[in-house]
């Protein structure tokens, strides 16, 4: 607050207003001030605070030379009764010794904040943003001889263009020009990332007939590479996507498209759900699907619809808790409780997320893992302030020893 001077609320010659807020408060560093609800005016070297009606009337208000300002940030703070609202941070210089008199002569902080009941308007916070960054108050306009003027009209000239620069930059006009070039800029930037993804998507099937004939090469020289670089590279190359992948253009009905779609999945999921032990959720099924497809994904209902067509060798299976899997038909539910069981009795108790680490599998499928013992009997659980724990079912152990 020490860098604020009293002065009258007049614009200089070489000043223009650029914009104003209502109901705005001044925090000094991150102490409220008694400088509430008061209006702000912004101009194009300072900025100017008073009472209601105080700057209209030209009287004496608080006034802050933006060339004090270092940087500006913004913060969002929320409030039960007035929602989200913006703050403006105005990091700031040491005053100088020229100063004239403020409010306050000293302060421990370096920068203060602009706030209201509401916030601060998006327009006058973007007019202070592009004002602080055009730094019109360091430009020096020289006056040049009338034998120079001749000169100055040549479109090749250095010093007209430099003149060029400075009006451009020069008030609220600038400043709105300055805004208007930014958004073609942004415009013209997305149009060539479009064409950029068309692009894209008329490669996509080339990129992949590639990389079979690349993997179809490197099965045919095992000999020159190893078994574990070819099955590695190969699963890099096969990453990159489906040849042909199911869409409904293809299809007039859609039990004949839902139906293509499941044996698709089934193909493509196959060595995957077997490596991951026989089970994989339907958000990872949902993930690796639409990977492979590239740019033809597929929605969630769909692929819940063409999971329910499955009929072999994976099914689609849904837990008591309504948590939804593909599991390979051959998966039964006693093998699993056994092996489950294996594993807790190694380590004597085992809870959800150690057996997901030890597995490699999700949270989720580990704790229905769990789950399914606990129904068959093999494990029973344990709840308490450390957490959920799974041990053998002891009492079961000894009827069987008995």
């Amino acid at each position: 607050m020490n860098r604020f001077e009293y002065v009258e609320a007049r614009l200089h010659d070489e000043e223009t207003f650029v914009s104003r807020d209502r109901s705005v408060k001044i925090y000094d560093g991150d102490e409220k001030t008694e400088y509430e609800d008061g209006e702000v005016v912004l101009t194009t070297h300072r900025l100017f605070w008073g009472r209601p009606g105080e700057i209209a009337r030209a009287a004496i208000t608080l006034c802050l030379s933006l060339r004090h300002v270092i940087s500006l940030s913004e913060e969002t703070a929320s409030s039960y009764f007035f929602g989200r609202k913006t703050r403006y941070i105005l990091y700031l210089r040491e005053p100088t010794p020229d100063k004239a008199p403020g409010p306050i002569d000293h302060s421990p902080h370096g920068h203060i904040k602009l706030s209201g009941k509401n916030g601060l308007s998006q327009e006058f916070g973007s007019a202070l943003r592009q004002t602080i960054e055009a730094r019109i108050w360091e430009v020096i306009i020289i006056p040049r001889p009338l034998s120079q003027a001749d000169n100055a009209q040549s479109p090749n000239s250095s010093a007209n263009q430099a003149q060029l620069r400075l009006k451009m930059r020069t008030g609220i006009g600038g400043i709105e020009r300055s805004i208007e070039a930014k958004a073609k800029e942004t415009d013209e930037n997305i149009a060539l990332a479009f064409q950029d993804l068309n692009v894209l998507m008329a490669m996509a099937k080339d990129m992949v007939a590639i990389s079979k004939v690349i993997s179809t090469k490197i099965r045919e020289q095992k000999g020159e590479i190893s078994d574990d670089e070819t099955v590695r590279f190969k699963s890099y190359l096969l990453s990159l996507g489906i040849d042909d992948p199911v869409t409904r253009d293809n299809f007039s009905s859609n039990s004949e498209y839902f139906r293509s779609l499941s044996q698709q999945i089934c193909e493509l999921l196959l060595d995957p759900i077997e490596e991951q032990g026989g089970m994989m959720s339907l958000a990872d099924v949902y993930c690796r699907v639409n990977r492979a497809r590239g740019l033809e994904l597929l929605s969630p209902e769909d692929l819940l619809h063409a999971c329910q067509q499955l009929n072999g060798p994976i099914k689609l299976r849904k837990f008591p808790s309504g948590a939804m899997v593909l599991q390979l038909e051959s998966q039964d539910d006693e093998v699993v409780a056994e092996d489950t069981l294996d594993k807790v009795k190694a380590v004597k108790s085992l809870a959800v997320e150690e057996l997901a680490k030890d597995l490699g599998i999700s949270l989720l499928l580990a704790k229905e893992r769990l789950l399914a013992a606990e129904r068959l009997g093999k494990v029973c659980r344990d709840e308490s302030v450390e957490g959920l724990r799974f041990y053998p079912n002891l009492l079961l152990h000894r009827d069987m020893d008995s």
